[in-house]
């Protein structure tokens, strides 16, 4: 069964909170709107598109140069298939279906980014809504080939899309393949978490973010980064902020006593977007939140 057949809406639906006077976006990341979704629905992303959200896939290159929504190499881990994404066909990667979180077979297929733009054809996107791509490879991974399938295949939906990656020249390289897209860099990648809390050199880590990627517009930061700098004394938010960038912190799983609490702490920082499995499960316990702190003022 597909994973989103059982959707309730929820009104508004959960795509962002608002506090203090401030709205931050909820992504849903690996377009799942709860934790029981399976990940990488063409369901989930059409949804997604058309209420509104930020929704983020992942991004691997196959045997035929284009790209497959899929986030684990070996196909065996998420796919009714066999073997490493890069050896597989485009043809043999659509004959595939996702397996759910317990590794039954789904009605969903296998989602090729190529494909994709004929699945949003005639959907209502929303103005807000932001596709986040996720390329999981260096830029050593692409060629030619790679970059011209990539940038003909989001071309329709570009506006709508951003290209993120943890490799610099991996973004470059594909943002100037498809110069309408937005453009997201992730620097917590190669060790960078632990140099910086070593070191204690925030100010040098949001300069190197910025000149090694110098047309992201979001940047993507590890909750850990973000929530022990803030024990030092470092709002990295505030820093990337008075650089002209906005900031989506990653990821909250399941919206419990534990994450709720650092969602809250989060959010009042500033954060711009929050990547999480379970959208729901936060917008329902803002909801409660800010309905609880409203009593109390009243």
């Amino acid at each position: 069964m597909s994973s989103s057949d059982d959707s309730t809406s929820s009104t508004p639906p959960p795509i962002a909170v608002t506090h203090a006077g401030r709205r931050t976006r909820l992504k849903w990341h690996r377009a799942r709107r709860r934790p029981s979704d399976t990940p990488f629905t063409a369901s989930r992303i059409v949804e997604a598109m058309r209420v509104g959200a930020s929704v983020e896939v992942d991004l691997l290159i196959h045997a035929d140069r284009g790209f497959a929504v899929l986030h684990d190499r070996d196909l065996a881990h998420s796919t009714t298939g066999q073997g490493d994404v890069s050896r597989a066909s485009a043809t043999y990667l659509r004959g595939l279906s996702l397996t759910d979180n317990v590794g039954n077979p789904t009605d969903d297929g296998v989602v090729l980014l190529e494909d994709l733009a004929s699945r949003l054809d005639g959907v209502d996107i929303a103005d807000d809504a932001l596709l986040q791509l996720d390329f999981k490879a260096d830029a050593a991974a692409l060629d030619a080939a790679a970059l011209d399938v990539f940038a003909r295949a989001v071309a329709p939906f570009a506006d709508s899309a951003i290209l993120s990656c943890g490799d610099a020249d991996a973004v470059t390289a594909l943002c100037d393949a498809a110069p309408d897209i937005h453009v997201g860099y992730d620097p917590c990648h190669r060790g960078a978490i632990g140099r910086t809390l070593r070191s204690g050199d925030f100010r040098g880590f949001v300069f190197s973010a910025c000149r090694d990627s110098p047309r992201a517009e979001m940047i993507y930061l590890d909750q850990e980064l973000v929530l022990r700098g803030a024990d030092r004394g470092a709002d990295l938010i505030a820093a990337f902020h008075a650089m002209r960038r906005e900031v989506d912190v990653y990821t909250l799983a399941r919206a419990d006593t534990s994450s709720v609490a650092r969602f809250a702490r989060l959010v009042d920082r500033g954060a711009d977007q929050i990547t999480t499995d379970d959208p729901e499960g936060f917008f329902a316990a803002n909801i409660v939140a800010e309905a609880t702190e409203s009593e109390r003022s009243d």
